[in-house]
Protein backbone atom coordinates (compact mmCIF):
# COMPACT_ATOMS: atom_id res chain seq x y z
CA UNK A 1 0.00 0.00 0.00
CA UNK A 2 1.00 3.61 -0.56
CA UNK A 3 1.80 6.01 2.28
CA UNK A 4 -1.61 8.35 1.76
CA UNK A 5 -3.35 4.62 2.66
CA UNK A 6 -1.09 3.59 5.41
CA UNK A 7 -1.84 7.16 6.19
CA UNK A 8 -5.69 6.47 6.32
CA UNK A 9 -5.67 3.25 7.95
CA UNK A 10 -3.68 4.44 10.82
CA UNK A 11 -4.68 7.67 11.13
CA UNK A 12 -1.06 8.76 11.18
CA UNK A 13 0.23 11.46 8.98
CA UNK A 14 2.06 10.84 5.87
CA UNK A 15 4.99 13.18 7.33
CA UNK A 16 4.94 11.08 10.49
CA UNK A 17 5.12 7.68 8.38
CA UNK A 18 8.20 9.15 6.74
CA UNK A 19 9.65 10.39 10.09
CA UNK A 20 9.42 7.16 11.43
CA UNK A 21 10.60 5.66 8.35
CA UNK A 22 13.88 8.13 8.76
CA UNK A 23 13.96 6.77 12.42
CA UNK A 24 14.12 3.61 11.43
CA UNK A 25 11.32 2.31 12.72
CA UNK A 26 9.17 1.46 9.91
CA UNK A 27 10.60 0.08 6.77
CA UNK A 28 9.21 0.53 3.02
CA UNK A 29 9.77 -0.41 -0.58
CA UNK A 30 10.38 2.10 -3.15
CA UNK A 31 8.52 1.92 -6.40
CA UNK A 32 10.31 2.55 -10.57
CA UNK A 33 8.82 5.95 -9.91
CA UNK A 34 10.81 6.08 -6.00
CA UNK A 35 7.38 6.21 -4.64
CA UNK A 36 6.76 4.28 -1.12
CA UNK A 37 5.24 1.39 -0.71
CA UNK A 38 3.93 -0.33 2.52
CA UNK A 39 3.22 -3.93 3.55
CA UNK A 40 -0.12 -4.99 5.70
CA UNK A 41 1.82 -5.67 8.65
CA UNK A 42 2.71 -1.75 8.44
CA UNK A 43 -0.58 -1.19 9.90
CA UNK A 44 0.02 -3.15 13.48
CA UNK A 45 4.20 -2.04 13.19
CA UNK A 46 2.51 1.90 13.05
CA UNK A 47 0.26 0.50 16.32
CA UNK A 48 2.63 -0.24 17.64
CA UNK A 49 4.72 2.69 17.68
CA UNK A 50 2.03 5.23 18.32
CA UNK A 51 1.51 2.79 21.80
CA UNK A 52 4.57 3.59 22.50
CA UNK A 53 4.78 7.22 21.11
CA UNK A 54 1.99 7.63 23.66
CA UNK A 55 3.48 5.69 26.77
CA UNK A 56 6.37 7.81 26.72
CA UNK A 57 9.27 6.79 25.12
CA UNK A 58 11.36 8.99 22.51
CA UNK A 59 11.63 7.56 19.04
CA UNK A 60 15.41 6.75 20.08
CA UNK A 61 13.94 4.55 22.71
CA UNK A 62 11.58 2.75 20.46
CA UNK A 63 14.36 2.23 17.82
CA UNK A 64 16.34 0.10 20.76
CA UNK A 65 13.37 -1.48 21.66
CA UNK A 66 11.40 -2.75 18.60
CA UNK A 67 14.51 -5.43 17.15
CA UNK A 68 13.22 -7.10 20.14
CA UNK A 69 9.70 -7.84 18.10
CA UNK A 70 11.60 -7.66 15.21
CA UNK A 71 13.69 -10.68 15.89
CA UNK A 72 12.20 -12.83 19.12
CA UNK A 73 14.62 -15.67 19.39
CA UNK A 74 17.73 -13.85 19.50
CA UNK A 75 18.87 -13.19 22.73
CA UNK A 76 21.29 -10.55 22.25
CA UNK A 77 18.81 -8.30 21.72
CA UNK A 78 16.35 -9.29 24.28
CA UNK A 79 18.86 -8.59 26.54
CA UNK A 80 19.33 -5.23 24.40
CA UNK A 81 16.18 -4.81 24.72
CA UNK A 82 15.75 -5.40 28.49
CA UNK A 83 18.64 -2.58 29.55
CA UNK A 84 17.08 -0.23 27.21
CA UNK A 85 13.44 -0.82 28.98
CA UNK A 86 15.40 -0.79 32.51
CA UNK A 87 17.13 2.46 31.44
CA UNK A 88 13.93 3.96 30.34
CA UNK A 89 12.30 3.08 33.53
CA UNK A 90 14.74 4.18 35.12
CA UNK A 91 14.29 7.37 33.60
CA UNK A 92 11.08 7.41 34.27
CA UNK A 93 11.29 6.88 38.01
CA UNK A 94 13.73 10.17 38.25
CA UNK A 95 11.24 11.79 36.82
CA UNK A 96 8.25 11.24 38.35
CA UNK A 97 10.49 11.83 41.65
CA UNK A 98 11.23 15.09 40.48
CA UNK A 99 7.58 15.78 39.46
CA UNK A 100 6.72 15.07 43.44
CA UNK A 101 9.18 16.96 44.28
CA UNK A 102 7.84 19.83 42.61
CA UNK A 103 4.22 19.26 43.33
CA UNK A 104 5.14 19.31 47.13
CA UNK A 105 6.79 22.57 47.01
CA UNK A 106 4.27 24.43 44.91
CA UNK A 107 2.00 23.03 48.18
CA UNK A 108 4.19 24.59 50.18
CA UNK A 109 3.81 27.93 48.24
CA UNK A 110 -0.50 27.66 47.65
CA UNK A 111 -1.10 27.03 51.57
CA UNK A 112 1.18 30.21 52.11
CA UNK A 113 -0.66 32.07 49.43
CA UNK A 114 -3.91 30.88 51.20
CA UNK A 115 -2.84 32.17 54.46
CA UNK A 116 -2.37 35.64 52.94
CA UNK A 117 -5.08 35.55 51.02
CA UNK A 118 -7.62 34.88 54.46
CA UNK A 119 -5.16 37.35 55.83
CA UNK A 120 -5.99 39.99 53.37
CA UNK A 121 -9.29 39.24 53.52
CA UNK A 122 -9.96 39.89 57.24
CA UNK A 123 -7.86 43.18 56.41
CA UNK A 124 -10.62 44.44 54.12
CA UNK A 125 -13.42 43.98 55.92
CA UNK A 126 -15.71 47.22 56.18
CA UNK A 127 -15.48 49.42 59.12
CA UNK A 128 -18.92 50.74 60.13
CA UNK A 129 -18.68 54.14 59.28
CA UNK A 130 -20.23 56.51 61.53
CA UNK A 131 -23.35 59.09 60.69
Amino acid sequence: MRIGELSKRTGVSPRSLRYYEDQGLLTSSRSDAGQRHYSDAAVQRVSLIRQLLEAGLSSRVIATVLPCVDVPGDLDVAEETFTAMMRERDRIDAEIAHLIETRDALDVLIRANSRHRAELSTAREPVAREV
